[in-house]
């Protein structure tokens, strides 16, 4: 049966065909028995998954060769959506072949993805990339009963945005190296909150420990803290010539300067821009040596006018000895 007479309506168009395929046609859908892996020789694991947001549950059965902890099949039951089913049908296919290690390492957007019929268009609506998320959730609770751990053990950071995959430490380096200041701008570079939303604030569909709007307004206080120890550091520099600061006291007034100064101007054209070095050559000049980022490191301006320009607001702000190269 073709999707639009399967689904029919606008709504179902952000479903891709794999999707309808596998909500009335699962290849895995079914039971493994313990004959069945008793005649096999391989161990039997059922692992139970469910999501509390919205009711769907999943089981899932593995055939695994002891011998080299290789999962030689899988199926499963689903008691959900049929999305829920298309996604579990998916990740049955994805974990036979590998190792449980392996297995581990698939996540909910390899699955998502997996159903895609083209690589830019997603398989489902935000609203339900949940259902991705379990079938994810279940491979880990499957691996923790066969390897005797906790499910848990195999998150190595906190997880903020499930649909996407995206942790608590990204996140906030993401903010700050970027300046970010809108949730909106978190989801353009990160993809945290594009889907479900329940990530972004309190309210959604699932209650979690770390919402995006926390996250942000932390993050913009902790940067107004340092921007004011910065400024009070230079103001503290600013009693001492730029000649007579210590290495790392000049390095710490360049970096001040480039962020109030200089950064934003690049960073406006897409560009950016790092210290690879800064050294005291013995003709009395502080030779800054940078290096450009994203667009700034095919500009033609980057050896010119972009150039003549920072080295021009270092000697202004700092000291005329100054000159800035290029890597």
């Amino acid at each position: 049966m073709a999707k639009n007479d399967l689904l029919g309506g606008a709504l179902w168009d952000a479903y891709s065909n794999k999707v309808a395929e596998r909500m009335d046609n699962p290849t895995f859908l079914g039971v493994i028995t313990q004959a069945d892996a008793d005649a096999k020789g391989y161990q039997l694991v059922v692992a139970d998954y469910g999501a509390e947001s919205c009711g769907d549950a999943v089981r899932l059965y593995w055939l695994v060769n002891p011998k080299d902890d290789r999962i030689m099949e899988a199926k499963f039951k689903s008691f959900g959506c049929g999305t829920a089913i298309a996604s579990s049908d998916m990740m049955a296919e994805l974990t036979i072949g590998k190792t449980v290690d392996e297995a581990v390492k698939i996540t909910n957007i390899d699955v998502e993805k997996a159903l895609r019929d083209d690589p830019d268009t997603p398989a489902v609506p935000g609203q339900k990339m949940h259902c991705s998320v379990m079938a994810y959730d279940v491979i880990k609770k499957a691996a923790s009963i066969y390897k005797g751990v906790d499910m848990e053990s195999f998150e190595d950071e906190i997880i903020v945005c499930e649909c996407a995959r995206v942790s608590l430490g990204t996140l906030k380096e993401v903010i700050k190296l970027n300046k970010l200041t809108t949730i909106e701008q978190i989801t353009d570079y990160t993809k945290a909150g594009a889907f479900c939303k329940s990530c972004i604030r309190p309210g959604g569909h699932e209650e979690r420990e770390y919402y995006l709007v926390d996250i942000l307004a932390e993050c913009q206080q902790e940067m107004l803290e340092e921007e004011l120890k910065t400024r009070a550091d230079m103001a503290d520099n600013n009693n001492l010539a730029f000649s007579q600061m210590t290495m790392v006291q000049k390095i710490k007034a360049v970096d001040s300067v480039i962020d109030m100064h200089i950064r934003q101007m690049l960073m406006m054209d897409g560009g950016n821009m790092e210290i690879v070095d800064l050294r005291d050559s013995s003709d009395g000049h502080t030779d800054i040596y940078i290096r450009y980022l994203g667009a700034c490191s095919g500009c033609a301006a980057s050896s010119t006018g972009t150039l003549f320009a920072i080295e021009s607001i270092l000697q202004e702000k700092l000291d005329s000895s100054i000159r800035v190269f290029p890597v």
